[in-house]
């Protein structure tokens, strides 16, 4: 996930300086496409998180065949999704990028790009789903080098598509395709091929009804994070538009590139959560599910501190690797100093979203994803650049933050008690079977 998070700073990095003078307006053009790029990645991440939670669980409990059911459906429900993603985007693919707030300096960087990204919609579908599917076995190794494949093409192809046959941000949206299209048939391989333990079988293509529904249940709680972030940026590129134009628009991108090299590779530590608990849930080990998510904890708050002490200590030059222009390095650098306050502590957030999520539980998966978002993210964006002007754009994020992680902090407290329960109520089990 790391490696992940690097290649995206690393194509905004080539297209601010690829493009010189224009940067502030190329990068704009990324940072509106990305959160509709970021729709069809919420579709991948909650069709894998869905799955991923079934195929642990049927595995805990020995259902082998049930389990080979949830890949089938996640596969088709993938490559169905991802096709309607793309015919529907393509046709109103203009009026998306202005609703997402694309000024007429940005719009046509921002088109150029997204039209390659959203012609590409079922290979991230299908490629995201996989990588959650087999984390979903235990084999974390394989799904990353998934991603280090895609990643490192990515890099690869970057400066050959954007400098080297002078295309531009179309050049980082097809070396960014074409990147994805690699790791994703090198992870349905892995299941083609019948490396693992849930083996794909072409006759369980056909959706199961119920396990469709339940991998809805489950990952619509993921969906909506995605789903909630794009129509959040709605509001968010609108109002850097209003308060501070192209040039805000521009520094929120490099400040969110940034932001994935510390949220990623938390995610991918929630993500190597999801099958150990969902797998010790099924086989009623509740100690093991409270101690993994305590090491989860810990270790997504100790490696978010670095980035935060870099990102808040030393913003200008941070700033200025993307872009040579001066106004982008002094709105950036105010800009990141505020948004990173809280960053230490939204392990609880993504840590608490996805317990719930593997133990099979949507409705406080659910409400955990909303909770940034839309409840307290929205109503501040709303309200207090009406006082604040932009730092009120910008004081919205770590406001936000803080909220929704006291609120999973609070759920996670109240699970914890309950496995207590459990888990005495099945060492009494045992010493009655012993006895």
């Amino acid at each position: 996930m790391l490696v992940y998070a690097f290649y995206n700073v690393v194509d905004t990095i080539f297209v601010g300086r690829a493009l010189g003078e224009e940067s502030v307006s190329g990068i704009g053009g990324l940072v509106i496409a990305f959160p509709i790029h970021m729709l069809a990645m919420g579709i991948a991440i909650g069709l894998g998180v869905g799955g991923s939670s079934i195929v642990s669980r049927a595995l805990g409990s020995k259902e082998l065949h049930r389990a080979e059911k949830a890949l089938g459906t996640v596969f088709f429900l993938g490559v169905f999704l991802g096709l309607a993603y793309s015919i529907i985007g393509l046709s109103f693919i203009e009026p998306l990028l202005k609703l997402f707030g694309a000024t007429p300096g940005i719009m046509p960087y921002a088109r150029s790009y997204l039209e390659i990204i959203m012609a590409g919609s079922v290979v991230f579908t299908l490629g995201i789903a996989s990588e959650d599917l087999v984390r979903a076995e235990g084999n974390a190794r394989y799904a990353m080098f998934g991603m280090l494949l895609g990643a490192g093409l990515n890099m690869v192809l970057d400066p050959i598509f954007i400098f080297g046959l002078d295309m531009g941000v179309r050049g980082a949206a097809i070396a960014t395709v074409l990147a994805q299209l690699a790791s994703t048939v090198f992870l349905l391989r892995y299941f083609l091929a019948g490396k693992g333990s849930v083996a794909f079988k072409p006759q369980l293509l056909v959706p199961d009804s119920s396990i469709s529904k339940e991998v809805v249940a489950i990952g619509i709680g993921p969906f909506i994070v995605e789903a909630s972030n794009s129509v959040m940026m709605i509001f968010v590129n609108n109002a850097l538009a209003t308060y501070g134009g192209d040039v805000s628009i521009a520094a929120f991108g490099i400040i969110h590139r940034l932001l994935l090299l510390i949220f990623l590779p938390m995610l991918g530590i929630s993500f190597g959560l999801q099958p150990i608990v969902g797998y010790n849930y099924g086989a009623k080990y509740f100690s093991r599910v409270v101690e993994s998510v305590k090491v989860a904890l810990k270790v997504s708050t100790l490696f978010s501190l670095p980035g935060f002490l870099v990102m808040f200590l030393f913003p200008s030059p941070i700033i200025h690797i993307f872009s040579p222009d001066p106004e982008l390095t002094a709105a950036g650098a105010r800009a990141m100093r505020i948004v990173v306050l809280i960053l230490p502590f939204i392990g609880f957030q993504l840590v608490g979203t996805t317990v719930f999520q593997a133990l099979g539980k949507p409705k406080p998966a659910f409400f955990l994803s909303l909770a940034r978002q839309l409840l307290f993210l929205l109503p501040l964006v709303l309200v207090l650049p009406g006082f604040y002007g932009l730092d009120g754009v910008w004081a919205a994020f770590p406001i936000s933050d803080f909220l929704a992680c006291v609120l999973a902090a609070g759920l996670l407290g109240k699970e914890y008690r309950k496995f207590e329960k459990k888990e005495k109520k099945r060492e009494k089990l045992q010493i009655g079977l012993g006895n």
